[in-house]
């Protein structure tokens, strides 16, 4: 495990103002939001920085102040309308044939026509360096094809398959018996060789058209073809592993960028009505209510505890309707760094994203999620005892409360947060994306601690 030196601003060298640098992302909120803070750092010191993504986030890019490029030859899927976009994908409804799916049409497939948009861009901008999130499947083409280093930027748990670990898409924690770590061994082989095989099969098939190689299996590819890794969180939060990448960098927690001062802090003066207070929701992607939030209302209407319910726009009006006792609050969306720091138990379906500030904001989780690579997020937080992992997509209502109450009433979990939060707080995403970028543009290299 990387042993992190924190870097301060003398020991940087800094970037000439003027550098190029291409952003690019897969077009949901979990692979652009976490980028956005490094973008804004690098324009704020000088760097042209651009962006390549769905048209999803045209108008926010562009409120950013930086130039947008969208999608000529790739195809613009919107998560909010998955079932819309990939009709078959809403019959499937075991992990392992989701997650596959997905690998292969949201991710694989569109790499080609990822590399195609990408070509015509340098044409008329020819960037130094691209920064993409790490499930974005044109890395290997920009930096073996065009010769450009990238940085991946890693918005979830580290997906490279270890020696020290089961295999990376089945939510398991490592094992510490004999017989625990050979059954770990073996279905890294079944991993490779039968469940994820279809996917690392079309992603070869792709690669080899464009005389580019597989490096490792569907999981690895895209982590060792990068130049540099930057893993959102600390070691704390991953599973220690005794070959970690070399070309992997901690950076804390990558969070959105929220301009200073922007508005009027939201509040509620029920707030101060109630001693404990509950946030939950679903994230903006899920559309199913039933799956948490209703549970979650049903568990705790007419309690003690305030319940603080977002929506992310999903049946707002109807839930409110429904719910309308005195201790719950029920909205499309409320600022995370808002009503956080209010909370002292926050139920959701484990996107990375929130987990992250959920973690710097001292605030122990319940998570009930496994598609979407969600089971990977969840199955950390149960494991360093950050919160209670529910292990479903439907959760009871008598589960959800249970777990909500040995949260409250065990001290640890949010000790244990705590003291993680420290540990991230020790990095400092902005300079350390600088130092890189400026090691792989200047110098051709990074180095390596």
């Amino acid at each position: 495990m990387e042993k992190f030196k924190r870097i301060a601003p003398q020991d940087i060298t800094s970037i000439k103002p003027g550098k190029k640098v291409l952003f690019a992302c897969v077009p949901a909120d979990g692979h652009y939001y976490p980028l956005t803070g490094l973008a804004m750092h690098l324009k704020s010191i000088g760097c042209d920085v651009r962006w390549y993504t769905g048209a999803l986030y045209k108008t926010k890019i562009e409120a950013l102040g930086i130039p947008y490029y969208g999608f000529e030859k790739a195809m613009d899927f919107n998560p909010e309308r998955f079932d819309q976009d990939f009709p078959e994908r809403a019959k499937i409804n075991n992990v392992i044939g989701k997650l596959n799916f997905d690998m292969i049409n949201v991710f694989i497939k569109r790499g080609p026509e990822y590399y195609a948009d990408i070509q015509q861009i340098h044409a008329e901008f020819a960037f130094d360096i691209m920064i993409a999130d790490i499930a974005f499947s044109a890395i290997a083409f920009v930096k073996e094809k065009m010769n450009i280093p990238v940085i991946a930027v890693s918005v979830f748990p580290l997906v490279e398959t270890s020696k020290d670990l089961g295999p990376a898409g089945l939510g398991m924690t490592p094992a510490k018996s004999f017989f625990g770590k050979r059954k770990q061994d073996l279905l890294r082989f079944a991993s490779d060789k039968i469940l994820f095989r279809k996917p690392y099969q079309v992603m070869k098939q792709i690669f080899n058209s464009y005389g580019i190689q597989p490096d490792g299996n569907v999981f690895n590819t895209n982590v060792r073809k990068s130049s540099l890794v930057l893993q959102s969180g600390s070691p704390s939060f991953e599973y220690k592993r005794s070959d970690l990448g070399k070309n992997i960098r901690f950076a804390g927690a990558l969070l959105p960028y929220t301009k200073k001062n922007q508005q009027i802090p939201w509040f509620d003066k029920k707030l101060q009505q109630y001693k404990k207070v509950i946030l939950v929701t679903q994230g903006t992607v899920e559309k199913e209510v039933n799956k948490l939030l209703i549970p979650t209302l049903e568990a705790f209407k007419n309690t003690n505890y305030l319940v603080i319910a977002t929506t992310g726009g999903s049946n707002t009006a109807e839930l409110k309707a429904r719910f309308n006792q005195p201790n719950i609050i029920i909205e499309d969306f409320i600022p995370f760094n808002d009503v956080m720091p209010h909370c002292d138990v926050y139920i959701t379906n484990g996107g990375y994203g929130g987990v992250m500030l959920a973690i710097e904001n001292n605030l122990p989780m319940v998570v009930a999620g496994v598609h979407e690579g969600k089971n990977e997020i969840n199955a950390r937080i149960g494991y360093f005892k950050l919160g209670e992992n529910l292990k479903t997509e439907m959760p009871t209502v008598a589960a959800i409360r249970t777990a909500v109450e040995k949260v409250l009433a065990d001290k640890s979990y949010k000790h244990n947060v705590h003291q993680l939060k420290c540990e991230m707080s020790q990095y400092d995403p902005n300079l350390l994306v600088e130092q890189y970028v400026e090691e792989l543009v200047a110098e051709g290299r990074y180095a390596l601690n």
